[in-house]
Order: C-alpha cells, then sequence, then structure tokens
C-alpha cells in the first residue's frame, strides 16, 4: 500500500506541468496540415547557397518547388518579405522524450538497470507528450536523435522529429546502437583509486567489450546460416551492429579513449559514429584520418583539463572540422535542447565559422545519419522542416516566425510562453482588502 500510494504520487506530480498548462489555455491550437505558399523570403538553403526574393511551396508534406516566381490555386500565401527560411535544426545527441522530471524515476525512462540492453529502444520509451517538445521546436531545432544512456551497451538511439502522437509517428528514419566507450580515466575529483585500480578496470571494461562483440558476431553467423538459438534480444540487437545492419554511436571523450575506440574498430564490419569527442580537437587529424564523423558537444561546458583555456570546448567543434573531420553538433539536454542554435553559435564564433556550423546542425547532421535525402537542406523533394525568422537564429535577438515539421504548421506555443503571457498583463490583478 505504502508503494502504491508512493507511485501514484509520482503520477500525479508528473502530470503537475500537463496540469497546470490545461489550466492556462484558453484554445488548444493544433499543428496544421495543408498546402502553403512562403513568399518572398531568403532561403538559406545550406547546400545550394542563398537565394534572395524566393519562394517555397509546401504540399503533401514536402518542399515541393523551390523558386522565384511560383504560384500555387488553394494554397495558403504566408509573406516572408524581409524573413529567411532555413531547414529545420537537427540536434545529434539528447534525451528529449526521455525524461520528465529527473527526480521523480518513474519519468526517467534513458536508462536501464544492467550493463547491456542494446535492446533497450529509444524509439519505443519517448513520450510525445514531453513538455519540453514544444519549448524545443519554437526555438527552431524540429528533429534530435534521443539516446539512452547508463553501461557499456545502453540501448538503441532513434532520430525523431518533434510532431506527432505516437513514436512512430515521430520517427525520422535512423537508429543506432549506443556504445560507453571504456574510460582510462578517472570518474571524477572524487575517484580515489590508484591508477593501478583505474588501467586494471578499463582493462576489463574492454574485455567484456570485446567478448560481446565477438559473441554478437557469432550470433549474426549462426542465425545467418539457420541456426535456431535461445531468445537472446540482447544479443540479436547487438548483431545488427557486427553486420553493418544498425550503426555503433560510441560515446567517447578524452584524447586516449579516442585514439583506443579508433584502434578498436580498426577491422570491425561496423558503421560508426563518434559522439562527445571533448577532447577531439587534441586527435583531431587522427580522427580525421579514420574517416570516422563525429557528433560533438556540449559546446557550452567547461574544459576537460584544468590547464586548459576557457574556451576550449567552444573551439573545438571547428578544429575538427579544420581537420577534416565531418562534425555535428549536440546539445546532450533534455530539457534545455532549445539551445542548440547558441551552441551552434559558439562553435562559429570560436572557429567554426557560421557556414560550417550551419551545416553542423542541419545537412552534415542529416549525413551522418543517412537521412540527407530527405532532411538538412530546402530543397524540392525533402521533407518540410524548416523554420522562417526574422533574422538568424543564432542571435538571441532574432524571433522564430513559423516552423514547419513533415509539413504541418506548428502552432509557435510552450508552456512557458502561455505563463509568460498570462502574467504579463495581470487584469484584473491582485486585489487588495
Amino acid at each position: 500500500m505504502k508503494r502504491l500510494n508512493k507511485t501514484f504520487f509520482a503520477f500525479l506530480l508528473a502530470l503537475l506541468p500537463m496540469m497546470a498548462m490545461a489550466q492556462i489555455d484558453g484554445e488548444v491550437i493544433k499543428p496544421r496540415a495543408g498546402k502553403f505558399l512562403l513568399k518572398n523570403a531568403t532561403v538559406v538553403t545550406i547546400t545550394k547557397g542563398v537565394l534572395t526574393n524566393t519562394s517555397v511551396l509546401v504540399e503533401d508534406g514536402k518542399i515541393k518547388e523551390v523558386g522565384a516566381n511560383i504560384s500555387a490555386d488553394g494554397a495558403e500565401v504566408i509573406d516572408c518579405t524581409g524573413k529567411f527560411i532555413y531547414p529545420g535544426m537537427i540536434d545529434g545527441g539528447t534525451k528529449l522524450g526521455l525524461v520528465e522530471i529527473n527526480s521523480v524515476q518513474e519519468t526517467v525512462d534513458y536508462a536501464e538497470i544492467g550493463n547491456f540492453s542494446p535492446n533497450m529502444q529509444a524509439l519505443t520509451a519517448v513520450n510525445p507528450n514531453s513538455v519540453a517538445i514544444p519549448v524545443t521546436r519554437v526555438s527552431g531545432v524540429t528533429t534530435v536523435l534521443t539516446v539512452p544512456t547508463g553501461g557499456l551497451f545502453p540501448g538503441t538511439a532513434a532520430l525523431i522529429n518533434l510532431n506527432g502522437y505516437t513514436p512512430d509517428q515521430m520517427y525520422a528514419g535512423f537508429k543506432a546502437i549506443a556504445m560507453s566507450f571504456p574510460s582510462s580515466g578517472r570518474r571524477g575529483r572524487f575517484d580515489r583509486r590508484s591508477d593501478d585500480d583505474i588501467k586494471k578496470a578499463n582493462d576489463k571494461a574492454l574485455k567484456e567489450a570485446d567478448d560481446l562483440w565477438d559473441n554478437a558476431k557469432s550470433y549474426a553467423t549462426m542465425t545467418a546460416n539457420g541456426a535456431k538459438l535461445d531468445y537472446y534480444p540482447e544479443m540479436a540487437q547487438l548483431a545488427k551492429a557486427t553486420t553493418g545492419e544498425l550503426p555503433l554511436l560510441i560515446e567517447v571523450n578524452a584524447a586516449s579513449d579516442i585514439q583506443a575506440a579508433i584502434k578498436w574498430v580498426e577491422g570491425k564490419d561496423a558503421k560508426v559514429i563518434f559522439t562527445g569527442v571533448a577532447e577531439g580537437w587534441r586527435v583531431a587529424d587522427e580522427i580525421a584520418k579514420s574517416g570516422i564523423p563525429v557528433v560533438t558537444g556540449p559546446i557550452q561546458a567547461l574544459p576537460t583539463r584544468d590547464s586548459d583555456r576557457y574556451d576550449t570546448p567552444y573551439a573545438n567543434a571547428g578544429k575538427m572540422a579544420k581537420a577534416g573531420v565531418k562534425v555535428a553538433i549536440k546539445t546532450d539536454g533534455q530539457e534545455n535542447v532549445r539551445n542548440l542554435p547558441f551552441f551552434a553559435a559558439f562553435a562559429a564564433a570560436y572557429g567554426m565559422g557560421k557556414e560550417e556550423a550551419w551545416k553542423a546542425v542541419t545537412i552534415n547532421a542529416a549525413e551522418i545519419f543517412g537521412v540527407a535525402d530527405k532532411y538538412g537542406s530546402v530543397e524540392a523533394g525533402k521533407v518540410a522542416n524548416l523554420i522562417i525568422a526574422d533574422g538568424d537564429p543564432f542571435e538571441t535577438r532574432t524571433n522564430i516566425m513559423h516552423v514547419f515539421i513533415d509539413g504541418y504548421r506548428m502552432p509557435l506555443s510552450n508552456r512557458q510562453i502561455r505563463l509568460y503571457q498570462e502574467f504579463l498583463d495581470r487584469s484584473p490583478g491582485l486585489r487588495m482588502n
């Protein structure tokens, strides 16, 4: 009974944000499908330059046409004179939709118990009604990779669009098996282990990774040859990485660990993506030589070493890009994924340049995730994930005027905006006795 009461209380607590939102709402505004003509804008295509006085036709969820003189019978015309059209931004690594309130365990779905759970599907765990989703998309972020964490192989990440009633409706066509590469360093300043103990722990973790990989490879070979094996969903899922059916998303940060990870994947028939890569700038040439793409972040972070300059995390992405590494950017966030454009702005200001920073949150991410035929640029035939702004979204003064996801015109509202509007003009205000 005590357990039941605790669970019920936690459930009510998780509902509070939505309950508060319902109290503030006067009218529910839903995403709206249709045929839209976005007229006379400056279109930042990302892949085909900047087009002035250009219109974009959105129909059936796709970008139907991009050009100077477009006429479309029956289309809703949105005058974009003086405005800019960009592709929706893609965050390469988040926990969005997997957690509502960190202190309420029942709402935390990004980590399973145990060290080996690659079959844990982030897509299944995503909450389409997360209050953080509308907060994120009004900032111009339309697509995110949501990633399980914890353990050596913690689960399978999924790319999702920030619109839909079910996880399947949100799915954007990419999954990858996550791996936390064994760290050879200390866990923090309070880690009192000896150097020898740290080395032993690292060697043990690497051996476990090798053993699991070899077993998964054998599992894949046996099933391909028609063998009937006992039900083992964890091994069946990891086997997909050994054959290249699913990419392997490896979280690795220290320079020495990055070098070790490059060696670890050599000779493996795996599609590998490095993520995190906080000290990538130290070994950028080696990463470039390996040909492994990188999703780096968070950008607005502290240096990994006390001896590093304060701006080392800001410059990391740019240094890797200049070395020839294909770089995308992630926030690694849950409720603050909305800050992705400002992470990219920091990278742009500290050596990456604005053009490359835009690629890092659009077409580079789409290419790394194998969905560049659908996302990442403003081109005819691609999915209509678009944002219309009155300036550069990397600048805090810029306002996002319209957001389209899968061709749906999204309501530019969220719980925080409604609270702001509610209390901006408190009429009749507080009555004094």
